[in-house]
């Protein structure tokens, strides 16, 4: 995002509070709600976040639970359905292998001390929470009109809810284990130095020698069917639609102007926080900045929210499936979260019994595996009966007879207090640096960078999550499960990573390395990072020394400038290039400030090269019929490519892998890569160079579809999906676009909280609060998100009923939250033609 129009636009944005403070009265709504103690009220302000105002905890949460149902029904069904392993009961035996891959990885640990785990009130909070779910639910089984679009879509019902499901750990984001065995396989494939070569690990050299008794001829894709099966996004096909909203068989997607490339890459998904101290702002106070680089979905992934009670003033934003506020700021200071990442699950292969494949090798003896069986319910089909297996490790998730060897996956977030986030509900009522350390103590899923400013003047940065103990191993490949592997525990959080009040006066994460030299506890360290080059621009910004406001962190969070161009363009100088059209293009790049702004042709002549250039050094380097299965593990992600790191490096100072003549293979290589950029994109956009602008609607741009987007006609298609809009930034910039030419992920949410007000605090949540797409705050946020601009996150009670657009006062039912429903098993959901 270039800084012309954005920051004059941006200050009156931010300085004007008459364009909100002269709204109309809000509308008034009154309903009885069965399960309250005392009336709740809740102000909307007119950017669609909820203000709860309680007069005790059970209320506060039971209200939250209640809105959030009123506000994303559909994505909380979805949720649940995914959590409790019953989506091929709406949608077929198609997704029977889903529900297995659900049960076999539900937490069935002690569901009370699990809750408890969270907050000292974690189990009544939940409960509260969930009761407040179930109100809504229960509303619009009587009033079907409450229902969201996609309810009569599918002719489904909404379920009723369980604390079970809200510790579910299908959404957390994980996935080691797949990195394993890709790593098995491209070992085999190339050998462990190779391997090393190609991927970017860090620290070091870690140890990628086999076991000789694992077999890695038969370490394949098959053995995660039921792991990837319950991790997959849900998809919609046209029959799962009612007829009257069904695509037509020979229809395609909507939008035929706008490109695709949908596909979610590896190096797009990460995050950026950052922490800056008073000695660095004009208002000699801290502030802390944070925007999450998750999927762009409609609706959003994260839900703001306002939550006051006695001993709660916390807002921010979550998932909207979980009580609390995990991203945000209470009255004591402001917290944010990136992905520290961690190595906590495990594939373990076992020797089976000939005689009875139930049993497995552990420690000499033959041990018994722990055999749960199940009924799965199946739409217009009988229920499935299904077997679900358990080592001492954990699930196992395929058994080959023909070699008698069975897998497991032993996962850290099995463990009780792993459910994504829900720690985050300690967080929300820190006071001090030293709290708000404890409260990270509790949180095990995700692995996260966590970082605090708080009102006293301390900023500080924790990592957070569970680290197993590897005596004897690295963790990046399968072992034997026959006892001579263990964990050795976990690590201790707080000796995890951290920094209090550090010299530079600011800390920055963007899941880049962050282990200190000499770290002593070696054998928790984990070794797959994202590309430093986010935190590095942050960094280069904020080590200025001037003083900063809330306008320039905004402009931060969407600067366009990416390194990556700044250190590859400069080889161009001097390159011999074939054709008139790849010297001009090498004309706009050296010339360029490498800021890939929207509107910037350089940028997109850029973005083309960096595409060739990455697949011309794969095909250098990477063996060729190993091309596929290195494809995974390359940037030490599932899914994706080369790490920039390495590419710089290789370009930069050339090897024998370019030729006898090392710098002059290189060059060809850039001269063969930038001609074949600028014939694509004479293809793509035309001969004139003048219109091969990065963002654009046939190139770089944010179209987001929802899930049954491309099940339904183009009618019903218009009101689902949101955009498309040009965009700027890239996959190294700190805007964090992304590669492709769509823009599938990327920061939907932002925050930037201001400690010496509040109510100064700025954010985002794209492209709306609201899940009903004929909600006006369905979509009202995603031009301002596109524009870079924010809305005023509102904390002073006179500030928000200022900006309120409805007040809800949701009074007491003739029913005490002690008599409040609970359903202990999922109901099934009926049909609606």
């Amino acid at each position: 995002m270039t800084a012309r129009p954005l920051a004059s636009a941006l200050l009156l944005f931010l300085l004007a509070p008459s364009a909100w403070t002269d709204a109309p009265p809000p509308r008034e709504i009154v309903l009885r709600i069965e399960g309250l103690s005392e009336p709740v009220e809740i102000l909307r302000d007119r950017w669609g976040v909820a203000h709860i105002y309680a007069k005790s905890e059970h209320d506060l949460f039971f209200a939250q639970g209640y809105n959030a149902a009123r506000d994303r029904l559909f994505q909380l069904e979805l949720w649940r359905r995914n959590a409790t392993g019953t989506v091929a009961e709406m949608l077929g035996p198609q997704e029977l292998k889903r529900d297995v891959g659900a049960r076999l990885h539900m937490f069935r640990g002690d569901l009370e001390a699990e809750l408890a785990w969270y907050h000292p009130h974690g189990p009544a909070i939940v409960n509260a929470f969930v009761d407040g779910i179930n109100a809504y639910v229960a509303e619009a089984e009587r009033d079907p009109a409450k229902l969201p679009l996609e309810f009569p879509l599918l002719g489904i019902r909404p379920g009723r809810w369980t604390s079970a499901v809200v510790v579910s750990r299908h959404n957390g984001l994980l996935s080691n284990i797949q990195q394993e065995v890709g790593l098995a396989q491209a070992v085999r494939a190339v050998g462990a130095d190779k391997v090393k070569s190609l991927a970017s690990f860090e620290p070091g050299d870690p140890d990628l020698s086999v076991d000789p008794t694992v077999d890695l001829s038969l370490v394949t894709g098959r053995i995660l069917e039921l792991y990837r099966a319950f991790r997959e996004p849900l998809k919609f096909t046209r029959d799962e639609i009612v007829p009257r909203y069904r695509r037509s068989a020979r229809g395609g997607r909507s939008g035929a102007a706008v490109a695709g490339d949908d596909a979610p890459r590896g190096r797009d998904i990460g995050s950026n926080n950052w922490i800056v101290s008073g000695r660095l702002t004009r208002s000699g106070k801290p502030m802390m900045m944070n925007d999450p680089h998750r999927a762009q979905a409609a609706p959003s992934l994260r839900y703001w929210v306002h939550l006051v009670a006695p001993g709660w003033n916390v807002i921010g934003a979550g998932e909207p499936m979980l009580p609390g506020v995990s991203i945000g700021h209470n009255e004591r200071g402001a917290w944010g979260l990136t992905i520290f990442g961690s190595d906590g699950e495990d594939l373990y292969v076992y020797e089976t019994n000939p005689a009875n494949a139930s049993q497995y090798r552990y420690r000499g003896s033959w041990e018994d595996m722990r055999i749960i069986k199940d009924t799965i319910p199946i739409k217009d089909r009988p229920p499935a009966a299904v077997e679900l297996k358990y080592t001492r490790h954990g699930p196992v998730l395929f058994e080959d007879t023909e070699h008698h060897r069975a897998y497991a996956i032993r996962a850290a977030w099995m463990e009780i207090g792993s459910a994504p986030y829900l720690a985050s509900l300690r967080m929300d009522q820190a006071g001090s640096w030293e709290e708000f350390r404890d409260a990270c103590s509790y949180s095990r899923i995700p692995s996260e960078n966590m970082v605090w400013a708080g009102v006293d003047g301390t900023i500080g940065y924790q990592a957070a999550g569970i680290a197993p103990r590897r005596p004897n191993w690295s963790g990046l490949l399968p072992v034997p499960g026959d006892g001579r592997y263990e964990w050795n525990g976990y690590l201790p959080i707080r000796d995890l990573p951290h920094v209090e009040n550090p010299d530079p006066g600011f800390f920055v994460t963007a899941n880049h390395y962050l282990f200190p030299a000499g770290y002593p506890h070696k054998d928790a360290m984990h070794y797959m990072w994202a590309d430093p080059y986010r935190a590095m621009r942050i960094g280069e910004v904020l080590a200025s020394g001037r003083g900063y406001g809330v306008a320039d962190m905004v402009r931060l969070q969407n600067d366009d400038l990416s390194i990556p161009a700044r250190a590859l363009v400069p080889l161009l100088r001097g390159v011999d290039l074939p054709g008139a059209r790849p010297r001009q293009a090498r004309g706009l790049l050296l010339g360029w400030n490498s800021v890939t702004d929207r509107d910037s042709v350089p940028a997109g002549i850029f973005e083309m090269w960096l595409g060739r250039l990455r697949a011309n050094l794969v095909e250098l380097r990477v063996p060729r019929d190993s091309t596929a299965l290195l494809e995974q593990v390359l940037v030490g992600r599932a899914g994706g490519e080369l790490s920039m790191r390495r590419m710089i490096d290789w370009l930069q100072a050339p090897d024998a892998e370019f030729g006898p003549d090392p710098a002059a293979g290189r060059n060809a290589l850039l001269a063969r890569s930038l001609a074949e950029a600028t014939a694509e994109l004479a293809r793509k956009l035309g001969p004139d160079m003048t219109k091969w602008r990065w963002g654009q609607n046939r190139y770089h741009h944010a179209l987001i579809r929802h899930a049954l987007a491309d099940a339904v006609n183009d009618a019903t298609r218009a009101r689902l999906n949101v955009g498309p809009v040009p965009r700027g930034g890239d996959a190294f910039s700190p805007s964090a676009t992304g590669g492709g030419d769509n823009q599938t992920s990327g920061g939907s949410f932002k925050i930037v909280a201001d400690t010496a007000d509040w109510d100064g605090s700025r954010g985002l949540n794209n492209p709306g609060q609201s899940g009903d797409p004929e909600s006006r705050h369905y979509r009202d946020l995603f031009e301002i998100w596109a524009r870079g601009e924010y809305f005023p996150v509102l904390y002073s009670r006179r500030k928000i009923e200022a900006a309120a657009e409805e007040r809800l006062v949701m009074q007491p039912g003739r029913a005490s939250p002690s008599a409040s429903h609970r359903v202990p098993t999922p109901a099934r959901a009926a049909r609606r033609d």
